[in-house]
């Protein structure tokens, strides 16, 4: 079973979305199941893991609305404010839903580069642990240091990193980025996502070279048993295509077993987010 661990829905709405500037126009439109299973159906993917875009419930009730209609999409990363006083009933709501597999923050978009390290936000993600949920890291390079500091105080916890953090790949700048990407990678309890990545290139100049050896670093420090597929579809699309991504991927994980293959593209995913009572 392949599995895309990482896409987005969304209707777009210019205010709400406001993050898409004049260089994103491409994807300034309604990206719905039916646009993402015709990509899927093409690359032989089973099925996906929907992931917030939107920090509202509004949207996390609009993602598992889709996938309790459509039964490709295997899970929901959703949004909950985990700063909230209520956080632990909001999250029991949501978690009722089997769909509902985790919680996300855009901490990248944080003014505060130490957020993750605020209590009222470490009270909220010592309430996933026990409803069986995961945590979304994304974050930038820069928070790297401090996403170590959260996961060292939640050991038990199951953390993925988003995008490898999304590094630098268009200048090419590796330090420090690799030397913290192997320090998180030494904590049992995360995971990493191998997606976003041509993104983070040059979006129509990129090519393999200028993204394997990212892939060299996080496949060294994580291996076979923590790393995960996923497309960031729609986003993708403005550095060409949900296909290329995909075959990026391929290309790079040909050299593998074909039993480190399937882990990545699908049984990593499925034992994070616990799919098989949707494959």
């Amino acid at each position: 079973m392949k599995i895309d661990a990482h896409q987005h829905f969304w209707i777009y709405d210019p205010q709400r979305d406001h993050w898409m500037d004049e260089t994103m126009t491409t994807i300034q439109r309604d990206f719905l199941p039916n646009d993402l299973k015709e990509e899927l159906d093409h690359c032989q993917i089973d099925g996906c893991v929907a992931v917030q875009a939107d920090q509202s419930e509004t949207e996390t009730q609009f993602l598992l609305d889709l996938a309790a209609k459509n039964s490709f999409i295997k899970g929901v990363v959703g949004w909950v404010d985990l700063c909230a006083g209520n956080v632990k009933e909001r999250l029991a709501h949501f978690a009722s839903n089997p769909l509902f597999k985790g919680v996300r923050h855009i901490v990248q978009s944080e003014a505060d580069d130490k957020f993750m390290l605020r209590e009222d936000f470490q009270r909220g993600i010592a309430e996933l642990g026990p409803l069986g949920l995961t945590y979304d890291i994304l974050i930038f390079p820069k928070h790297l240091g401090t996403a170590l500091e959260l996961v060292r105080q939640f050991p038990e916890q199951p953390f993925v990193l988003d995008h490898m953090a999304k590094p630098l790949i268009k200048k090419q700048v590796f330090s420090p980025w690799e030397e913290d990407i192997r320090a998180l990678a030494a904590m049992p309890n995360v995971y990493c996502k191998m997606s976003g990545l041509t993104t983070e290139a040059s979006w129509h100049g990129w090519s393999p070279d200028d993204i394997f050896p990212y892939l060299d670093i996080v496949f060294d420090a994580f291996g076979c048993e923590r790393l995960i597929y996923g497309s960031d579809w729609p986003v993708c699309t403005l550095a060409g295509g949900y296909q290329a991504a995909h075959e990026l991927l391929l290309t790079y994980m040909s050299v593998q077993t074909e039993d480190c293959q399937k882990a990545i593209f699908g049984g990593n995913a499925s034992d994070f987010y616990k799919l098989k009572n949707r494959l």
